[in-house]
């Protein structure tokens, strides 16, 4: 959340000239829903499954990119699926950063959506030690000062 996958989803999928996806955005359409609405109205059980489902689409593609939510890998076995699809990068960016970027948009996002800014500093903290163990077995992993387009282009050469 607020690492900047989005963003560079775009960028990677313009460079490599391939369809560019964001999960969420792919579940909203199938569920006719905001993911705020889904949490609210289904629970999050409910969208970690549909969340599931809509990411094993991509396994009729050959090239893409793909942007997931920052849970996806962590749970029904999705991060082992992901590397044996293709390349996982786990954008690995300060809490200060997260959280300047996140502040604006905290009504948008369910997890965070009633936390006070000092809060949300705590909360990112305790979800990445929880996620770690899954984050940490992506393919590639790029910290703040290292996420720029030439750190992509040379990291998957060296795949």
């Amino acid at each position: 959340m607020g690492s900047g996958k989005s963003y560079w989803t775009k960028q990677l999928a313009k460079k490599y000239k391939t369809g560019g996806y964001d999960l969420d955005y792919l579940i909203e359409v199938k569920e006719e829903k905001t993911i705020a609405e889904i949490f609210t109205e289904d629970g999050e059980d409910y969208f970690r499954k549909v969340e599931s489902t809509v990411l094993k689409w991509f396994d009729q593609k050959k090239t893409y990119v793909l942007a997931t939510g920052g849970g996806a890998p962590c749970f029904f076995d999705n991060m082992a699926w992901m590397n044996k699809q293709g390349v996982t990068i786990w954008l690995d960016e300060p809490f200060p950063v997260i959280a300047s970027r996140l502040v604006p948009e905290k009504e948008h996002r369910p997890l965070i959506a009633k936390l006070s800014d000092s809060e949300l500093l705590a909360f990112l903290e305790k979800q990445r030690a929880e996620r770690l163990s899954f984050y940490s077995s992506a393919q590639i992993h790029l910290q703040d000062e290292t996420i720029t387009p030439d750190s992509f282009k040379k990291a998957l050469a060296k795949l």
